[in-house]
């Protein structure tokens, strides 16, 4: 398992969201300094060099790093029938030989020889992404797939670069995926109780929806 490119963007006009995005994401040169950004909503990557323009809805500590396997770029390209360079989905990191969207929440993966980064979530889609790759549709076929790549939090910081090994150092004893917690925070509300084996390394929005629908229904 390795670590195919380290992606950074800048910030760009775009016509699909209010201000600038960040999601045209290109493969950097060398190294890149990771670190834990700060709440949500005052802080953006965790990435030095890269932009998170909209901070209502993106970065912070629990959405500090979002990485894509290679494997799902691959198959994506397949069905549209186009080149998907590495950072195409906005990611910060493309993997190879990593099973990105079945990742458990709380799987922790150590990056070259410091980095220490915990999956807490998947990524759900937006305009701003249906936009970037002007596909009709695609935020209902993205979620159909359910092939979601992972948000990550920073454990312990440290700099990266590609080609860099990716090793899983922990892995949660739940069943519990970012492909699940996506699928149950949007279109099946019936396996949010099932997040709740996840706990606190469960990103902290997913975690109060699940614990208010257990609540009112029960488990």
């Amino acid at each position: 398992m390795k670590l195919l490119t380290v992606n950074l963007g800048r910030p760009g006009a775009t016509a699909h969201s209010d201000g600038l995005t960040g999601i045209d994401k290109r493969p950097a040169d060398g190294p890149v300094r990771v670190s834990d950004p700060g709440p949500k909503g005052s802080g953006g990557s965790g990435l030095a060099g890269d932009s998170v323009c909209d901070l209502r809805h993106h970065g912070g500590t629990d959405q500090a790093v979002y990485a894509f396997a290679r494997e799902e770029l691959d198959a994506w390209e397949r069905e549209l029938g186009r080149p998907l360079p590495n950072g195409s989905f906005g990611e910060n990191l493309t993997t190879l030989g990593l099973s990105v969207s079945h990742a458990r929440i709380g799987e922790r993966w150590r990056i070259g020889d410091e980095l220490v980064l915990e999956v807490t979530a998947g990524r759900i889609p937006c305009r701003t992404f249906a936009g970037h790759l002007d596909e009709r549709g695609w935020v209902r076929r993205f979620t159909r797939e359910a092939a979601t790549g992972a948000y990550l939090r920073v454990v312990e910081p440290g700099t990266i670069r590609a080609g860099d090994r990716v090793e899983i150092v922990h892995r949660p004893d739940h069943e519990v995926t970012a492909a699940i917690q996506f699928r149950a925070v949007t279109t099946e509300r019936g396996l949010l109780p099932l997040l709740l084996a996840a706990g606190d390394a469960l990103h902290p929005e997913a975690l109060r929806r699940a614990r208010e629908y257990v609540a009112a229904h029960g488990s």
